[in-house]
């Protein structure tokens, strides 16, 4: 999902919203929050605000228009958001101007239909960028999760389009689905290219353990969707914050990082409440949807740091290492894990392909002069 994400706490002032002093006033009487108690300030600001002291927030969208309201550090699309954001009226302009690259460019109909869905996922992290001080997350199509050298490929075109647009490789993480093929694709992008990895799908602690590993900058572990499949497939139809699987699963990967000194951070992902993204203060980063944003903003409830590195340190996790039989085997004995990073791999790829119709429909209607 920083060394330029600004991982370390000192970036906050940076991004929390100025802290401005609230006067109430009744008679003679005039309460400041700057002269409150820490107590009664912490409950003067939203959860937001503080989640933002313990943990770098990051806006989990491709509608960028819904980015300014809350602030966040960095920016993450994948290939539904950013169908569901080329859909909307408001950016119809941008997938216009992608489709006229892609003809520009020539070659088939599909060499053209390629070009102008990654010069269309590079233009909305464009405009994401002009929202975010940090980084902005853009993804490799999932139906290349199996192979890494054209994970690597498409990868690199990505990083020259917003070279071309005068973007630096360091304001972008190139997301990759964690399967083995793309592990060893991050490994490879980050040794030889020097170009920072994001990976994603990620649900067991295999797939985290390769990452770390790797050394790839930054892994998306999946907190929502790992809580879906134990719904589904278990009794148990709801769970509170501190026994939810997600949170578990994300606590323990963080843990582990942090007991062994690995510099790949955790970014927790895909959440259904706000009880998960509060449950995980204090982890790296949490990108989160702009709907629990506004929820969280309007939250006045007490955020208390769970995630540290001193905590972590006291675990008593014990350092495993995997080559590719072992973690073969160590994923594929995590059922939930399986299932769940096909199922996401297929949706996305699902999505990769309403988006490459909804582009020949329109490129046909270019050509034709309507």
């Amino acid at each position: 999902m920083l060394t330029s994400c600004c991982v370390a706490r000192s970036c906050f002032s940076d991004i929390a919203p100025a802290l401005t002093c609230f006067q109430y006033i009744k008679g003679s009487q005039s309460l400041t929050m700057s002269r409150a108690s820490p107590d009664k300030r912490r409950k003067m600001e939203s959860a937001l605000t503080q989640l933002k002291k313990h943990t770098v927030v990051v806006a989990d969208t491709g509608d960028f228009n819904a980015i300014d309201e809350y602030k966040p550090q960095d920016a993450t699309t994948n290939p539904s958001l950013i169908l569901a954001a080329a859909k909307m009226p408001a950016y119809q302009h941008l997938l216009d101007q992608a489709i006229k690259y892609g003809i520009a460019k020539d070659g088939t109909e599909e060499e053209q239909v390629a070009n102008t869905m990654d010069k269309l996922f590079v233009t909305f992290g464009l405009e994401i960028l002009k929202k975010v001080p940090g980084r902005v997350s853009t993804e490799v199509d999932a139906r290349l999760s199996f192979d890494k050298d054209e994970m690597v490929a498409k990868a690199l075109k990505l990083i020259a389009l917003y070279k071309e647009a005068g973007i630096s490789k360091e304001r972008v993480l190139i997301k990759l689905s964690s399967t083995w093929e793309g592990i060893q694709a991050g490994k490879e992008l980050e040794e030889q290219h020097g170009v920072h990895c994001n990976m994603t799908l990620l649900f067991s602690f295999a797939q985290a353990v390769a990452c770390a590993e790797a050394k790839v900058t930054l892994i998306s572990p999946f907190v929502g969707r790992i809580l879906d499949w134990y719904k589904e497939n278990t009794d148990r139809k709801s769970f509170e914050p501190h026994e939810d699987p997600g949170v578990l699963s994300v606590t323990k990967i963080y843990n582990y990082y942090k007991k062994f000194d690995y510099s790949t951070v955790v970014m927790g992902a895909s959440f259904r409440n706000t009880g998960q993204i509060k449950a995980l203060a204090g982890c790296d980063l949490l990108t989160i949807s702009p709907g629990l944003l506004a929820e969280l903003n309007q939250d006045h409830s007490v955020v208390t740091e769970l995630l540290n590195k001193e905590n972590a340190k006291a675990s008593d996790l014990e350092k495993i290492h995997l080559d590719e039989k072992t973690f073969r085997w160590q994923h594929n004995e995590d059922q939930m894990a399986v299932e769940k990073l096909s199922d996401g791999i297929r949706k996305f790829a699902i999505d990769a392909i309403k988006l490459e119709t909804m582009i020949k429909e329109k490129m046909l209607n270019v050509k034709n002069g309507q």
